[in-house]
């Protein structure tokens, strides 16, 4: 959900077929990734990770809070269940702090692009996320200091915004928030546009949501994630014709990374996209993965959210600690947390998930994390942790490796072959 400079592209389009995806014309914007777990000389580094996981284990708490009070508690789907929140003082870690700069190869974590606001428009740096739905941006009334220096949305100089008699507050059950008034506004995405979108200017941000050189959060989920209890922003530039098609793609990578808003850019795939209908509600959840290691399949039969807003690959941990037995010499490194190692020098060959029809696999860059304790330990992507939502979430650490298309109009998710 949270995210050094690597450029990242945006790519926004105009399309006219129905099909589940759309190849079209793009118009392509900066991108930028933060933030990493990788030290300089490649070591993992446990604090920053556990940060990410509090911040994650939080968000998707609080999502399921959300879809019980939008649509009811028949929303969460089977094994669903809301979880205590997390903080980061449950954690014993002993470990010397490493505060070396992160290298390029730990900083593609989370991922922001600009955004307007307002008329005339108000320029801002906003996290994507696939897993929330709601956009927030600092107000010109927030005092903290972490957003002194990054875009502040000021109502006074929008023509076009409209205050509402309601008030935004995510508590994350850690301590930590975001709150303030909740405004309608005209929102651009490189040309995209929606007007009267809800969204709130938020006075009060708690430190653990900054990012250096980000101003906020832009979900791309779906509407029972909403806080506000209000269309997102792409299903309100689908409703208003902005884009006639339903449909984005999101290709993550350490470059030449692209939201495409609208359809899918067909010069970043191959081949033909295979599409899985989402599961339940908010989430873009699928059903029916199997996980292989070295070809074979150690775990079958789950759901997966894909989320390009969490960082690792999350499993309940029994399937996780089957996955990891199937890799000779791994073991537990954090029980808390839920990170396993295994050794570097006898790393399986492939990782890969099959929801049914290819096998989507992960590269070994993007399953090892770093060094552990030793040099010749590995750190391993897959956590096995509960996030309460009764199946694994698959964040980055999958999605950089396939190109991602997300169907509103057909209500899937599907997987082409990077080029």
């Amino acid at each position: 959900m949270f995210i050094k400079a690597g450029l990242i592209t945006l790519a926004l389009v105009f399309t006219a077929s129905a099909s589940p995806f759309v190849e079209g014309r793009g118009t392509r914007i900066s991108f930028k990734t933060r933030d990493g777990v990788t030290t300089r000389d490649g070591r993992f580094n446990i604090h920053k990770a556990a940060e990410i996981i509090v911040r994650d284990h939080n968000k998707h708490r609080q999502n399921l809070i959300n879809m019980r009070t939008n649509v009811g508690p028949q929303a969460l789907n089977e094994g669903a269940r809301i979880l205590a929140p997390a903080n980061l003082s449950e954690f014993a870690l002993h470990e010397k702090r490493q505060a070396e700069p992160m290298t390029d190869e730990g900083d593609d974590l989370y991922w922001a692009g600009p955004v307007t606001i307002g008329t005339p428009s108000q320029n801002f740096q906003i996290k994507f996320d696939t897993g929330s739905a709601d956009l927030w941006v600092p107000s010109i009334n927030c005092t903290s200091p972490y957003y002194d220096n990054l875009g502040k949305y000021d109502p006074f100089k929008s023509s076009t915004k409209a205050e509402k008699p309601d008030q935004f507050f995510i508590p994350y059950g850690d301590g930590s928030q975001v709150s303030g008034p909740v405004y309608t506004d005209i929102v651009n995405v490189a040309g995209v546009e929606a007007k009267d979108q809800y969204f709130s200017p938020a006075d009060t941000i708690s430190p653990q949501f900054a990012s250096n050189g980000v101003d906020g959060l832009l979900g791309l989920g779906l509407p029972a994630l909403s806080r506000l209890h209000q269309s997102p922003f792409f299903n309100t530039a689908v409703s208003q014709g902005s884009v006639k098609d339903g449909v984005f793609g999101i290709k993550l990578a350490k470059a030449g990374s692209e939201l495409f808003l609208g359809g899918t850019d067909s010069s970043l795939y191959s081949g033909s996209f295979e599409w899985h209908p989402v599961v339940g509600t908010g989430y873009w959840q699928t059903s029916g993965a199997s996980i292989l290691v070295d070809s074979q399949t150690v775990v079958s039969g789950f759901t997966t959210v894909i989320d390009s807003g969490t960082t690792f690959i999350y499993g309940l941990p029994d399937d996780v600690a089957a996955f990891y037995e199937a890799i000779p010499g791994s073991q537990l490194y954090n029980p808390t947390l839920g990170i396993y190692v295994f050794p570097c020098a006898s790393a399986p060959s492939s990782v890969a998930f099959n929801w049914g029809g290819n096998n989507w696999t992960i590269s070994a860059e993007d399953f090892n994390l770093g060094t552990g304790a030793s040099a010749s330990e590995c750190v391993g992507a897959i956590m096995g942790r509960d996030m309460g939502v009764g199946g694994w979430i698959l964040g980055d650490s999958f999605m950089k490796n396939v190109y991602t298309a997300f169907s509103l109009d057909s209500n899937s998710v599907g997987f082409a072959t990077l080029k």
